[in-house]
């Protein structure tokens, strides 16, 4: 579920090109703070999977709220022996 999460938020990204040293700037826009800059648009892609698998881990961790994009859904399963379960 994982993946499937981040690769449609990716198809959601809205690029665009900025006056920078890294001119190609992506979003999500329905995942508040989720951004990344690159010097290709390839570079500014590969940035943005990092940032959104790296947002996923931190709401998880903390047990904050993660929208579901799509029909995708990411969030706590169940609890076994003080064990987290996610998918």
């Amino acid at each position: 579920m994982l993946i499937e999460y981040m690769q449609t938020a990716l198809e959601m990204a809205k690029y665009e090109i900025i006056e920078d040293n890294e001119p190609y700037y992506g979003e999500i826009p329905v995942l508040k703070g989720v951004w990344a800059q690159g010097k290709t648009l390839e570079s500014c892609r590969e940035n943005l999977k990092e940032v959104i698998e790296g947002w996923l881990i931190v709401r998880l961790k903390h047990g904050l709220p993660i929208p579901p994009i799509g029909k995708t859904k990411v969030g706590l399963l169940s609890r076994k022996h003080n064990r987290k379960v996610y998918a």
